[in-house]
């Protein structure tokens, strides 16, 4: 059965001015996504993850190569063009959870819906990530993993195509971890959102289908994973 390819990169490269230093953050990388498939981009600090999750993302350009979104060829794409991308197909989550202090976990995800086409009701994204008691808590009454989690609910309520996730437990321990994790493999099996877990913790590349390895900004290798094991089965 032939899977609709949702990202197509050829030839992606990056290089970033330094004053008198260029730094090469991607080399020619070949990459395909596809729908409803959940990949773990893996690697050290500094191999090229963010860059190629920022660019798939629209939220930085190539300097060289080409980059299509379902056909659509985002490195032609303008500034107001990408800000719809983004804002019609893309969910971000981040290391950070950058959740807004004085509004409820409710009202946070309420600032996405209020923009979206057509939003996931706030309950349901907020229960799809196991929060449905913790609706009317503020952000300093949640522990790390309940903020991460409504960041990922914020992201998801829009119902978007695709789930760029960045490093979404670099600031948790394993066992908080593991419930981002668990967060993330349900938004992908029940939304069927094509979703793209970035770490640097082989362990995590576990829950994932595909394993894309980065090395010195290009790709080192792509491992199919048969044998997926489910969040709750990690330690790291």
């Amino acid at each position: 059965m032939t899977r609709e390819r949702v990202f197509e990169a050829r030839g992606l490269s990056k290089v970033y001015d330094m004053g008198e230093v260029q730094v090469h953050a991607l080399r020619r990388v070949d990459l395909d996504l596809f729908a409803h498939e959940l990949v773990v981009l893996l690697g050290a600090s500094g191999s090229g993850k963010s860059t190629l999750v920022n660019i798939l993302g629209g939220l930085d350009t190539a300097t060289e190569g080409v980059v299509r979104y379902r056909g659509r060829d985002l490195t032609k794409a303008g500034d107001r063009e990408l800000t719809e991308y983004r804002r019609k197909h893309v969910g971000f989550v981040f290391q950070f959870y950058n959740l807004i202090p004085s509004l409820t976990a409710r009202e946070n995800v309420a600032i996405v819906t209020e923009i979206a086409r057509d939003p996931m009701p706030t309950d349901e994204a907020l229960a799809l990530v196991g929060l449905g008691d913790r609706m009317d808590h503020f952000p300093a009454q949640l522990s790390g993993g309940e903020q991460q989690r409504v960041a990922i609910a914020r992201a998801i309520a829009k119902r978007p195509a695709v789930l760029l996730c960045d490093e979404p437990t670099g600031a948790l321990d394993s066992q908080t971890g593991v419930r981002v994790l668990e967060a993330i493999e349900r938004v992908n099996r029940e939304l069927g959102t094509t979703t793209v877990v970035i770490t640097h913790n082989a362990s995590q590349a576990e829950i994932a289908e595909r394993i894309v390895r980065l090395k010195d900004g290009g790709i080192a290798g792509i491992d199919e994973n048969p044998h997926r094991r489910a969040a709750r089965e990690l330690t790291w």
